[in-house]
């Protein structure tokens, strides 16, 4: 009795430990985290429809581990820390293998095609604060969600953008005419009309400015070859409805989220309405003020957030023909046929 009573010692000892050899995600990261997963459980499909049939696998990258969260298949270089209820899920760790101001989604793991949010903590990622850095998270998941759909990569595909890269690295480095005088001034009335619409009040004013806006963009059209609008519209069909997607998420966590009291009590802790209001206004300052010589395909993000904002005004059902037609947000601003 006395023996196996040692040993049974021994074992908890050994376990203790080794527990302490593995690293953890910092409290702080957890409770955000969890806000986040909180959110999106209980409240993307109201956002977008079926937005729960996407993963939510993340993975959080720090100065010198990453952490797999979520994720239904771990690749065998992650190690399991263990389960973690608040988080509600397994926990993995690896040495770091991502820059840990990161912030984007794709299959990062090996032999997975999940979709996988691979994020740095808020205080890595341009300097985020926790509630902004909460709607960052939601504003990836939203990728997860387009690149669930079915037909999804082979869409992508369709558009003839890649040039032979595989890589995928052609979204980010494709050679859009930034700079040249005619695609900068057009693009520069093209924005700040949308500013300008946005902010009229219903009635004769507001229909003016959206009929310029679209006339606008018409002529925006006009002067690209076909192969760089395409671009165009897919930088703001992909990337800015998911920045419009942040401001809809915020704005519905502020009128029906209660934001755990772990979370509240963090120091730099904003309410989500006052994130809304950021996001927004973020929008329409960057509309009004951008070079696109400067922001480059970044430009596309206020863009397209600012014509997800105006479909609300114009569109009521818009967001039933995001899925099924894909890239062409100016094509929502149609009446369906």
């Amino acid at each position: 009795m006395k023996a196996k009573l040692a040993l049974l010692l021994v074992l908890l000892f050994v376990q203790n430990i080794l527990a302490q050899d593995k690293p953890a995600v910092p409290y702080v990261d957890r409770v955000r985290l969890a806000e986040a997963f909180s959110i999106g459980d209980t409240l993307e499909n109201r956002v977008w429809k079926e937005w729960n049939k996407a993963p939510f696998a993340v993975l959080l990258v720090m100065p010198d581990y990453e952490f797999l969260i979520r994720h239904p298949k771990p690749s065998p270089d992650f190690t399991l820390v263990g389960y973690d209820r608040l988080l509600k899920s397994n926990v993995y760790f690896r040495k770091r293998t991502y820059q840990p101001n990161l912030m984007a989604t794709f299959p990062a793991i090996k032999d997975s095609i999940v979709s996988t949010i691979v994020i740095g903590h808020a205080e890595n990622t341009a300097k985020k604060t926790s509630s902004p850095w909460v709607v960052t998270v939601l504003h990836e998941h939203f990728h997860q969600l387009q690149n669930s759909q079915p037909t999804y990569f082979a869409d992508v595909d369709a558009l003839k953008l890649s040039r032979g890269d595989q890589t995928g690295m052609w979204m980010l480095n494709f050679a859009f005419p930034y700079s040249e005088p005619k695609v900068k001034q057009h693009f520069t009335v093209l924005s700040r009309l949308l500013a300008e619409t946005l902010q009229a009040p219903s009635g004769s004013e507001f229909q003016a400015k959206l009929a310029a806006y679209l006339e606008a963009r018409r002529q925006f059209e006009k002067i690209l070859s076909p192969e760089d609008y395409r671009y165009f519209s897919f930088q703001v069909w992909q990337e800015g409805i998911a920045r419009y997607t942040e401001h809809r998420v915020a704005g519905l966590a502020a009128l029906k989220h209660k934001p755990s009291k772990e979370f509240q009590a963090l120091k730099d802790y904003q309410p989500f309405k006052q994130v809304a209001d950021e996001i927004r206004n973020n929008i329409l300052k960057e509309l009004s003020t951008l070079k696109l010589e400067e922001y480059q395909r970044v430009a596309f993000y206020p863009l397209g957030a600012g014509e997800g904002l105006l479909l609300d005004r114009t569109r009521a059902q818009w967001q039933n023909r995001y899925f099924v037609n894909k890239f062409y947000v100016d094509k929502y601003f149609e009446a369906e046929r």
